[in-house]
C-alpha cells in the first residue's frame, strides 16, 4: 500500500504534467504520473491526433516513460484531473501488475484503489505462461 504523502505527490505530479497535454479536439488536458517500485515518479499526459485512434492517453505516455527509464514494477498511477482509467489503459497497466493501486480523489481526500478491483476478470502474463 502506498502512504497518504505518495497519494499526494502522484496526485500534485499528474495534475503538473496535465498542463503540458496535446489535446486540441477534446480539450480535456489529461496527465498521468507512475510511482515505481524503486521510488521514482514518471509522468506523461494525453497527445490527441485527428486520427482519434492513434491518440495516446496519458497513463500509456507515462507508462512508456517509465519503460525507457528501464523501470517495470510500478507500485501506483495517478491521473488528473482525478479519474479512473479506460479500459484499455487498465489492460495496459495489468502487464506491469494487478496489485498497481490507481491513485483519485473523492471529496477532496485521496484514496487508492487496487487495478484488481477495477478489472477481476483481467487477462495478463499469467494467462500466458
Amino acid at each position: 500500500m502506498i502512504t497518504d504523502k505518495e497519494k499526494t505527490e502522484l496526485l500534485q505530479a499528474a495534475s503538473e504534467i496535465s498542463a503540458r497535454a496535446y489535446a486540441p479536439y477534446s480539450k480535456l488536458n489529461r496527465g498521468a504520473a507512475v510511482l515505481t517500485e524503486s521510488g521514482e515518479i514518471f509522468r506523461g499526459c494525453n497527445v490527441e491526433l485527428a486520427s482519434y485512434g492513434g491518440s495516446l492517453c496519458a497513463e500509456m505516455s507515462a507508462v512508456s516513460a517509465a519503460v525507457a527509464g528501464s523501470q517495470r514494477k510500478f507500485k501506483a498511477i495517478a491521473l488528473s484531473p482525478p479519474a479512473y482509467p479506460c479500459g484499455l489503459c487498465r489492460q495496459m497497466l495489468v502487464e506491469f501488475g494487478i496489485e498497481i493501486e490507481i491513485v483519485t480523489e473523492e471529496n477532496g481526500k485521496a484514496k487508492a484503489i487496487p487495478l484488481k478491483q477495477l478489472l477481476p476478470f483481467h487477462f495478463g502474463p499469467d494467462n500466458l505462461a
